[in-house]
């Protein structure tokens, strides 16, 4: 069978079990079993593919039918244009945590020329991978309560070539550090635990520690908040990711807590995504 056979089949299949982007998970998984571009696909579809290769794009069509996130099926995810090694141990990185970057971003210009940085929930690495290419200079310190999560990120790290300027810690949040911080940044768990159940069968093959956080989904937040401003130097920023709706009672926290000056972002399908605010 060629490739525009398989694509065509396998998308048709997809459809039918209700996946979201079938002709795109069709593509993807198949460039990556014949560890190509996908772009090959439009340019020689006529082409055969082998056997062995057949054989194991049918297991992987498998197992995403089953709900498995295409992900973890190819074991890498591009990110800030970086390809991440991902797995099971992390959440998969998503585009929308890109405008969490693109705040940090925008904020260097208030930041020394060799900020220190801190990224609380590091996972696979994305945050602090991105944030490391695009700041030379800075100096990064990210945490995780998971080992698993810590390996991979150091590997991905390596991968990019900037395991030397970010320190990886295990532990709570702010546990294994000190400050003070020029920013701490993270995409802490959201999603309120009552809706667990709802969620699509590929969001539920993540690791759940890094998915709920309590009955409105605020609990890890509202703990950044209340002791950010210990690791923070004075006009310091805290930069968060949040879910859709959690706008409003995270501003309250904020002020309450004590800072100032705070923004919330929408991200380009128009839901509010960070939240970032300056310590008095």
């Amino acid at each position: 069978m060629n490739i525009r056979g398989l694509i065509d089949r396998t998308t048709r299949t997809f459809a039918q079990e209700g996946l979201p982007t079938p002709r795109l998970d069709a593509e993807v998984l198949l460039a990556a079993c014949l560890q190509t571009d996908r772009s090959e696909f439009y340019i020689h579809p006529e082409r055969e593919v082998p056997p062995d290769r057949r054989r194991r794009f049918a297991r992987w069509v498998g197992r995403r039918r089953r709900g498995q996130p295409v992900a973890y099926i190819t074991g890498e995810k591009e990110f800030w244009s970086l390809p991440l090694a991902v797995g099971p141990q992390v959440l998969v990185p998503r585009p929308e945590t890109e405008i969490l970057v693109e705040e940090v971003l925008r904020l260097a210009s208030s930041l020394p020329a060799d900020p220190r940085i801190l990224e609380v929930g590091v996972g696979s690495g994305a945050v602090s991978i991105a944030l490391a290419t695009e700041l030379p200079r800075a100096r990064i310190a990210a945490t995780d309560i998971s080992p698993d999560a810590l390996a991979l990120a150091r590997v991905n790290a390596r991968r990019h070539g900037v395991d030397g300027r970010i320190a990886l810690m295990a532990g709570d949040l702010f546990e294994p550090v000190r400050g003070p911080f020029d920013l701490v940044v993270s995409n802490p768990p959201y999603i309120p635990e009552g809706s667990y159940d709802g969620l699509p069968v590929e969001v539920r093959c993540e690791p759940r520690l890094a998915l709920l956080a309590g009955p409105d989904g605020t609990d890890v937040h509202r703990r950044l908040i209340a002791d950010g401003g210990r690791y923070l130097k004075a006009g310091g920023w805290l930069c968060l990711e949040m879910g859709e709706g959690q706008g409003g009672r995270l501003t309250a926290a904020l002020e309450k807590a004590g800072y100032t000056d705070i923004v919330r972002r929408k991200d380009y399908g128009g839901r509010e995504r960070v939240i970032r605010a300056r310590w008095r």
